[in-house]
């Protein structure tokens, strides 16, 4: 479970692989960089929980710049990569599954691609609700494969590779856990703007009819706000 404070070296035991699924996420990024609700982030202090190389927390500054940002990841080597990455941006990286410990500090936080490595979804809420200030906000991104038939597949090709356990959380799952612990639910379907391309050394569904399901019907984004 990504909250536990058990780091290791790198989440994903591929380290080219860790890599191309960096470049791989960008265009989902910019994407939901432009449905944000909040237009000018320079008073926002954010954080970004399971940042990985830090390649978010740039970008994000690079196109909505923020004041100043924490990600957290258990990854150890991906957090010294995402250090000298940095340069000169507000940004702290720090090893750690823990965002509670910065009791009331942001305005906005990200999860993006991670929540299904979390087990303990009212946990997890509890610890985002710690961490935000009231009206804070946070955005999720999931892919729900609970009805999709490559669901199971999916999970086994990503812990062949993985250190953590892939949930299949429901959409009811994650918007309950949040409601619980007091925070508006919003919820979106995301769709790619562009073409999706086809590659033969990543196989994570067992039919493109699936892998096109899972990318039009399927991706979804959350945005929770501590109320």
């Amino acid at each position: 479970m990504l909250e536990t404070e058990h780091s290791y070296e790198v989440w994903w035991n591929n380290e080219a692989g860790e890599s191309l699924m960096e470049e791989g996420h960008k265009e989902g990024w910019m994407q939901l960089i432009s449905t944000l609700k909040e237009e000018n982030l320079s008073e926002y202090s954010v954080l970004d929980f399971g940042c990985n190389r830090g390649g978010f927390l740039r970008l994000l500054h690079q196109v909505k710049p923020y004041k100043d940002a924490v990600g957290i990841d258990l990854g150890q080597k991906s957090i010294e990569i995402a250090d000298e990455r940095k340069g000169d941006l507000p940004i702290d990286y720090i090893v750690s599954g823990s965002p509670e410990q910065f009791e009331g500090r942001f305005d906005l936080a990200f999860c993006l691609s991670v929540i299904y490595l979390i087990d303990d979804l009212k946990t997890h809420a509890w610890k985002l609700s710690k961490a935000l200030k009231p009206g804070g906000v946070y955005y999720v991104t999931y892919m729900d494969l609970t009805s999709n038939p490559s669901g199971e597949f999916y999970r086994e090709e990503i812990e062949k590779y993985s250190h953590l356990k892939a949930n299949m959380h429901t959409l009811d799952d994650i918007a309950s856990a949040f409601s619980h612990e007091g925070f508006g639910v919003e919820l979106k379907r995301r769709v790619p703007s562009d073409y999706i391309s086809v590659s033969s050394s990543e196989k994570y569904f067992k039919s493109l009819h699936d892998e096109m399901t899972a990318a039009y019907e399927n991706s979804y984004i959350f945005r929770f706000t501590k109320l």
